[in-house]
C-alpha cells in the first residue's frame, strides 16, 4: 500500500507543474500584440474595412493592459522601493528558511507508532 501511494505523490506536482505552465502561456497570450499587428496589416493590404475592427481591438487590447498594470502590486513604488521591499522580503525568507531546519532539527515533531 506504501508503493501505492507513493506514485500519487509524484504525479501531483506534474499535474501543478502542467497548471502553472497552462497559466503562463495563457498570460503570455493576453500580452501579445503580434498577431492583432499582423492582422491589421493584412487588412490594409486588402484595403479591407475590417481594418477598424482590428485597430479597435488593438486599442481594447492595450487599454486592458493599461489596467493590469496599474493593478499590480507595487507599481506605485519607485524602483530603489522595490529593491528595498525585495532586499527584505529575501532577508525574511532565509531567516525562515534557518529556523524551519532549526525546528526540523530538533526532532520534537517525531509521530508515535500505533
Amino acid at each position: 500500500m506504501a508503493t501505492g501511494s507513493q506514485p500519487r505523490a509524484s504525479e501531483e506536482p506534474e499535474e501543478e507543474e502542467e497548471e502553472e505552465e497552462e497559466a503562463v502561456t495563457e498570460e503570455e497570450e493576453d500580452c501579445t500584440f503580434l498577431p492583432l499587428v499582423h492582422d491589421i496589416i493584412k487588412c490594409m493590404d486588402k484595403d479591407s474595412q475590417d481594418v477598424y475592427q482590428e485597430l479597435n481591438e488593438l486599442k481594447s487590447k492595450f487599454q486592458s493592459m493599461r489596467k493590469q498594470i496599474n493593478n499590480m502590486a507595487g507599481i506605485e513604488l519607485s524602483p530603489e522601493q522595490q529593491q528595498q521591499h525585495l532586499q527584505s522580503l529575501r532577508v525574511q525568507v532565509q531567516t525562515k528558511n534557518e529556523l524551519l531546519q532549526k525546528y526540523k532539527s530538533l526532532c520534537m515533531f517525531e509521530i508515535p507508532k500505533d
